[in-house]
């Protein structure tokens, strides 16, 4: 048996006992956390493409084209060429972007050679990338400020001490206007435009830049400058790479081949990416604490992308976990309990998995949230008149807007919570309950005769909760 398969038998056994126990998650996450660091290099060609495929939304041409391309390598002795490249755009990293440093550890560990590639030539032009304007270039200040923390950042994630990084500057500056000239005579303009975002812009009238329309030839020129066999980006890249095997097929090398990973949804359950800006995302900076209780927010329907995302687990043991679920022999706080202790131990290590949830528990498994200190309150007398959805983005600062507090109800993650003396009731509000005045929901619900005794009253979005006063 391979290596993995040991770590996935004693793995399995763990998911089939009771996951509410602390000492069966320790164990679990131990053996779990194990696996970030496994040799792989014992696994077949095709064991390694489909571990690959597995968690990617494409390999193109195709898994099996992957694995006779790791044959080929291996004939050769040699592992495979794989790079991926970062715009060095922001200081500060989020989950999001673990996902293909994710993938690209389990080529590294599968034993093929690894290039990071530093955009920062590119990050001068801006990746227009499911953009509605021009993003702004960078200077080089802006980028050596950015890589100073980014690699700190990322690094639980991956082994940088086997890993080489290049700088696209290195052939992108001193790449001509002739030879530049001499190939684009050789791509189309109708394939830069068959981008979807670049057609919607031209169809609203904002316009493109020619260093946007560029941008997807200097990405291409990384692959043909590296001569790479895989490159790894997200699903919004497709296009993108697909350059790259266009450029490299020019220049007369074998083009590379293509492994794209999904865009993670966000914290807040809407639909959205995750994104910064949007608020729904999980920072690799943020406490331990703040990191399981942001996993213990999202909808249960997220349980299984954020699985196959952030933690090594394989197919079978996310089928088999959800499957418990499913059948009620797991209930599905437990099992989102165990993925918040998979992202905090990638982070912090188990101890500190443990620790969160222990401190999580304590918090939130109270009979009464008036135990819960340094609660927001809302005073109805001053707000009331303000509509849910309102109160949540402007008052307490929930959501980012009023629209994203909207499709927080949609997806029945808005309600009040009423406590009396035999416990806590929850009334799920719904979407056009949202709108309405928050006064007006209240007495609604109170007056419905479901309560004998209310006593306080709270609004809870989420994992994020209020009280509610002066009714």
């Amino acid at each position: 048996m391979t290596r993995l398969g040991d770590s996935v038998a004693r793995a399995s056994a763990l998911l089939a006992q009771d996951l509410s126990s602390d000492s069966t998650v320790e164990q679990l996450l131990t053996e779990t956390k194990a696996r970030r660091y496994l040799d792989l290099t014992d696994l077949s060609a095709r064991e390694q493409a489909e571990l690959i495929a597995s968690r990617t939304v494409e390999v193109l041409p195709s898994p099996e084209r992957l694995a006779e391309r790791i044959e080929a390598r291996r004939a050769e002795g040699k592992g495979l060429h794989v790079k991926l490249g970062i715009d060095p755009t922001a200081t500060d990293v989020h989950l999001g972007h673990a996902v293909p440093l994710i993938v690209l550890s389990r080529f590294q560990r599968l034993g093929h050679d690894v290039t990071l590639i530093i955009g920062d030539f590119t990050a001068k032009i801006g990746d227009p990338t499911g953009r509605t304007t021009e993003r702004p270039p960078l200077t080089d200040e802006d980028i050596a400020k950015n890589l100073a923390t980014y690699r700190e950042q990322v690094r639980p994630f991956f082994d940088f001490e086997k890993v080489s990084f290049r700088q696209n500057s290195e052939w992108l500056a001193p790449y001509t206007f002739p030879q530049l000239l001499a190939l684009l005579a050789h791509v189309p303009v109708s394939q830069l435009l068959q981008r979807e975002d670049f057609r919607n812009r031209l169809a609203e009238g904002s316009g493109l830049t020619m260093t946007e329309l560029l941008y997807p030839i200097a990405q291409g020129l990384d692959s043909v400058a590296l001569e790479c066999d895989v490159e790894l980006g997200g699903a919004d890249q497709l296009l993108n790479l697909q350059m790259g095997r266009k450029l490299m097929e020019l220049e007369g090398q074998k083009p590379q081949l293509v492994v794209t990973m999904p865009l993670i949804e966000g914290t807040d359950g809407t639909g959205a990416k995750m994104s910064k800006s949007k608020g729904n995302y999980v920072g690799l900076t943020a406490p331990a604490d703040d990191v399981f209780g942001k996993i213990m927010s999202v909808p249960d329907r997220l349980m299984e992308p954020y699985l196959k995302a952030w933690t090594e687990w394989t197919d079978e043991e996310i089928a088999f976990a959800l499957t418990r679920v499913a059948e009620k022999r797991l209930h599905p706080m437990d099992l989102k309990k165990v993925l918040a202790g998979e992202v905090v131990a990638a982070l912090y290590g188990v101890a500190a998995a443990m620790t969160a949830r222990a401190g999580f528990v304590a918090q939130f498994s109270k009979k009464s949230f008036a135990d819960v200190e340094s609660l927001p309150v809302v005073d109805l007398a001053e707000h009331g008149a303000e509509s849910v959805a309102a109160v949540l983005a402007k008052v307490l600062e929930f959501q980012p807007s009023a629209s994203a507090a909207r499709r927080v109800a949609k997806q029945n993650g808005l309600r009040l919570v009423v406590e009396a003396a035999d416990g806590q009731q929850n009334v799920v509000l719904t979407e056009a309950q949202a709108i309405r005045p928050l006064a007006e929901v209240v007495g609604e619900v109170l007056e419905s005769g479901e309560f004998a005794d209310p006593g306080t009253v709270y609004l809870k979005a989420g994992r994020k909760i209020a009280e509610l006063s002066g009714r």
